[in-house]
């Protein structure tokens, strides 16, 4: 594992929750506030060592969410969720929307899942630095809406990669595919080794009108500024 956060209220909504950070990540999107978590190695905690924390914590902590990197990367994260039901705890998921069938065959054990998509699917790869990754992007995006677990989905938002107009098209394909929560996140230096999309970081890039137009697609909207 890359890193524990003992406790969290902003991670999991509406739970007290502990955060696990899962290494391992195939794509380099440039924005990216956890560059470090992308090479999968050995990590500096054990799965044990988070089992113990939860326990001592019993009655204080309402769940656990999979952060990374991208925790549906490792194979033992099925098994890690089924634990933590053991325990009476919630389960969360944060993914990127990255491996459809590992994504499958956990979504029975969540109460919710925060997923990204980044882009319009025809401009994916510029921004993930992989060829093809909008396919599975789409495949998980369908799967999460059709499964009915509470989600959030979430775009980060810079000048430099994505224009008003795009994001606006966006949004109208995520409320036709049936997205009903959906959140922009205006880039944020913190984190971020990509000099050039530091310096070309520019607040405000979302006008009003564009924001009310987009929040109008869904139940709930939210624009989180840096």
């Amino acid at each position: 594992m890359g890193g524990l956060v003992p406790f969290t209220a902003t991670d999991f909504p509406g739970r007290f929750a502990a955060a696990v950070f899962i290494q391992g990540c195939p794509w380099r999107c440039g924005y990216c506030h956890n560059p470090h978590l992308q090479p999968r190695q050995r990590g500096a905690h054990d799965w044990a060592e988070v089992m113990a924390l939860l326990k001592r914590r019993a009655g204080l902590l309402d769940g656990v969410v999979f952060s990374g990197g991208e925790p549906t990367i490792d194979p033992a994260l099925p098994d890690a969720m089924a634990e933590v039901r053991s325990l009476g705890l919630a389960v969360g998921l944060h993914t990127a929307c990255i491996y459809p069938r590992r994504l499958e065959a956990v979504l029975p054990m969540l109460d919710w899942v925060g997923f990204d998509i980044k882009a319009p699917f025809d401009r994916y790869d510029s921004v993930t630095g992989v060829a093809g990754s909008a396919l599975p992007a789409r495949l998980c995006m369908e799967m999460i809406v059709q499964s009915g677990v509470a989600h959030e989905c979430r775009t980060t938002l810079h000048p430099a990669l994505l224009d008003e107009g795009e994001i606006e098209g966006l949004a109208a394909t995520l409320a036709a595919a049936g997205v009903r929560n959906y959140a922009i996140q205006m880039f944020r230096a913190q984190g971020c080794g990509n000099g050039a999309l530091v310096a070309s970081a520019a607040r405000g890039h979302l006008s009003d009108a564009a924001r009310d137009r987009i929040a109008a697609r869904f139940d709930n909207f939210t624009l989180r500024l840096p």
